[in-house]
């Protein structure tokens, strides 16, 4: 099991729900666990828990990226 948590930056939009439009995106993918809005550098804090690292750069790669709005994603995998 690999547990990790994504930080995810979304750009701005014309539309004032975008932010909340990513981040049900983002609660409706598998493996993610929690999705939690914060202050800073990014936008939101992304709690996923999968299978293993290969599963873990599909929910990334294929998932969270191809939000609409999302610009840029960080991993951070919990080791201990």
């Amino acid at each position: 099991m690999v547990n990790a948590f994504i930080l995810v930056k979304v750009g701005t939009s014309e539309q004032l729900n975008a932010a909340k439009a990513a981040r049900e995106a983002m609660l409706r993918v598998r493996g993610v666990k929690n999705v939690y809005g914060v202050f800073g550098r990014y936008d939101f804090v992304v709690f996923v828990e999968t299978g293993g690292l290969e599963e873990l750069s599909r929910i990334v790669l294929d998932n969270i990226r191809a939000i609409p709005g999302v610009l840029s994603t960080e991993s951070l995998v919990i080791g201990y």
